[in-house]
């Protein structure tokens, strides 16, 4: 008789040992997924074309292969997967071009972060060409310490780190090679 109460309460404890452990797995594994964040996108569009006013007046014209919007997140930003091609205006109607392969635009601090064959062409012809290039919204204003390429009537300009307003009317660069026209 004491041999089945040892072993009833043996297999009593067995069960409870091994039941206690299955639950808490299953709640460690829960309690794990509690900590992951979902960083899914909350807006996804395909075929972007996006066109900002001033006044009445077209400042920008955008256009995207795909865009995901992460303005749910503690740093909100806007994501160009599959590049852009923006059209800036000035307030005379004179464009300036960007394109790049890759895109995104943070919302807090307004700047936009291009990357990947990044292009850009005024109206006047001048081109600069580099793989990375980060443009100030507020102050219109593009940088970069990447190397770059700088093209206009004048010549063409090789260099490392440049930064510009957008009608190119003032650049700064540093470290140039290249070979240009004089103004004698």
């Amino acid at each position: 008789m004491n041999l089945f109460k040892t072993n009833r309460i043996l297999n009593l404890v067995t069960v409870f040992a091994v039941t206690l452990f299955f639950g808490c797995e299953s709640n460690f594994k829960e309690v794990q997924k509690i900590n992951v964040t979902e960083f899914t996108p909350s807006g996804d569009a395909d075929k972007v074309n996006l066109k900002y006013t001033d006044s009445g007046l077209i400042k920008v014209v955008l256009l995207s292969p795909k865009m995901l919007d992460f303005s749910t997140v503690d740093f909100p930003f806007t994501e160009f997967p599959k590049g852009i091609d923006v059209t800036l205006y000035d307030d005379k109607g004179k464009t300036t071009r960007v394109t790049s392969n890759y895109a995104i635009s943070y919302k807090v601090t307004g700047i936009i972060d291009l990357q990947g064959k990044v292009k850009i062409v005024s109206e006047k012809g001048q081109t600069l060409e580099t793989e990375q290039l980060y443009y100030d919204q507020k102050n219109e204003w593009f940088f970069t310490e990447k190397k770059f390429k700088f093209t206009d009537i004048k010549g063409s300009t090789n260099g490392q780190g440049i930064d510009f307003s957008k009608d190119f009317k003032i650049v700064n660069s540093q470290r140039l090679t290249g070979e240009f026209e004089s103004a004698q």
